[in-house]
């Protein structure tokens, strides 16, 4: 007991103090060079497709892929991270980032782009980010909200700088040796993992990073084997649990889960649907705005000023959300989010003066800073703390496919219209719709609650959309699983 009274006070000197502001300083910078990476992409749109006589289409599957890639990697990371542990793991998606873009700078298709920039370096930023994200809550515990706020706002720094750093590099050298240099830049990944040493458990032994997939049960298990439990039964278990493909599937894609919690399954059918054209405006603004005569540096400076405005307003809607007056309505004020953010378009189709563009990536920036802060938040709401990492691994899972499929095909449109505003046309239909899709969809269930608990029939439990038991065990809970979050 004084030997692990000891080994906690050690931990307690680790944790929120010390080492940890530097992690919290690693995870900043970590966020901001993998996060942030795909903004810059549009800056290079024009360049590749001239390069490659390529049209819009076949061009946008390049940012697809790497953004596809960056979000359902979130399983495979969690894996390397139980295995390896989260320094390697960070240290592995710098170099394999590195690596996709110094390859990339040598491509002469297309098609070799997209394994290139898209797939490796899709991958590598996943490994870092998701790796990185998981040791900063190793580090803090008292603080954790803070430092997970305070490491949010490296994405909204990437997204201000890359833009600019990119036109800047394309305008002096060509898109071939910015690549290359963005190969030597992300190679800073792996200073940041070097940074993230293993801590100590209260037991003494080093920090094990747990996955996606381990349940209470089995870390209970775990921990009696530790201390020495050698009972025939408890051997047996350890020696006959196998790894088969349907215990990946249960424990790194929850489908029990989408079948059963139907707040859950409209929430990540409305989130799956919105991403289709979510993603749509930083793809195609850049080009748009040169296509009506803006020059090229103004408009690489639109993403930068989205980025900038989503310093400031990201840290300020997760404050709001957090208010007492939205228990329970957060479902309902991202829903508003999304809503704005497909009204937002508009304003670009109305008009593409430099000045409409800039109030345009205002208010575009508003409603992004609040889907990004809300929608990790939300899915909490909806689903049970101790599953919660495997319901992420699905909803990651199943907006990449909309992430990867969405650009490409409203390129298809653009290359058949010869008009870049069905873009935003687009755009504002995939949001506004799952944005009503939500609302309608909670609304109903709610009331149908209201009628049961009215009848006084037990309602389902997979159905209860009561977030402080989740919150009061999310708090309990001193282990954190690996949590895919993604650049939203």
């Amino acid at each position: 007991m004084a030997q692990g009274g000891a080994a906690a006070r050690g931990t307690a000197k680790v944790q929120d103090q010390g080492w940890a502001w530097m992690v919290l300083v690693a995870a900043v910078v970590l966020q901001g060079l993998t996060l942030g990476f795909p903004s810059c992409i549009g800056v290079f749109f024009t360049d590749l497709q001239h390069e490659f006589q390529a049209t819009n289409s076949e061009t946008s599957w390049f940012p697809s892929i790497m953004v596809a890639v960056l979000h359902a990697g979130g399983p495979l990371c969690s894996i390397l991270v139980k295995r390896f542990g989260c320094r390697f793991a960070v240290m592995m998606g710098g170099l394999l980032s590195s690596v996709g873009m110094v390859s990339s700078s040598f491509c002469k298709s297309l098609s070799q782009l997209y394994l290139t920039a898209g797939l490796i370096t899709g991958l590598g930023s996943c490994f870092s980010f998701q790796a990185g994200v998981t040791a900063l809550g190793y580090y803090f515990v008292r603080w954790r909200t803070l430092a997970n706020a305070m490491a949010s706002t490296g994405v909204s720094i990437g997204l201000t700088l890359w833009p600019l750093l990119s036109q800047y590099l394309l305008d002096e050298m060509g898109w071939r040796n910015t690549f290359l240099i963005f190969g030597g830049i992300l190679l800073n990944c792996c200073v940041c993992g070097a940074v993230m040493r293993p801590v100590k458990f209260a037991l003494g032994s080093l920090l094990q990073f747990s996955s996606t997939g381990e349940e209470p049960g089995r870390r209970a298990e775990e921990a009696q084997l530790s201390n020495g439990a050698s009972s025939p039964h408890l051997k047996l278990q350890e020696q006959t649990r196998k790894i088969t493909c349907f215990q990946v599937l249960q424990n790194y894609l929850a489908f029990d889960i989408f079948c059963q919690n139907k707040r859950y399954q409209i929430y990540t059918i409305g989130v799956t649907w919105m991403m289709m054209g979510f993603v749509l405006p930083h793809v195609y603004l850049v080009p748009y705005a040169i296509q009506n005569g803006l020059e090229e540096r103004r408009a690489a400076l639109l993403i930068s000023i989205i980025g900038f405005i989503n310093i400031f307003i990201r840290p300020l809607t997760g404050l709001l959300s957090g208010q007492t007056i939205f228990t329970g309505r957060r479902i309902y004020l991202y829903s508003l989010a999304v809503l704005l953010c497909g009204l937002s378009n508009f304003i670009c189709v109305i008009s593409a003066e430099f000045s409409m563009l800039i109030f345009y990536c205002v208010i575009l920036s508003i409603a992004m800073s609040g889907i990004g802060a809300l929608t990790f938040q939300v899915l909490m709401d909806v689903v049970e703390m101790d599953r919660f990492s495997s319901a992420l691994g699905l909803f990651t899972i199943l907006e990449s496919i909309t992430l990867l499929i969405g650009p490409p095909l409203t390129g298809l449109l653009v290359d058949i219209t010869s008009d870049f505003r069905y873009v935003f046309y687009t755009s504002s239909f995939f949001l506004i719709s799952a944005s009503l899709f939500m609302v309608l969809s909670f609304c109903a269930l709610e009331k149908k609650n209201k009628l049961r608990d009215t009848s006084k029939v037990p309602p389902d439990k997979s159905t209860i959309y009561n977030e402080t038991p989740n919150e009061s065990q999310s708090e309990s809970q001193p282990t954190l699983a690996v949590v895919h979050i993604t650049s939203i």
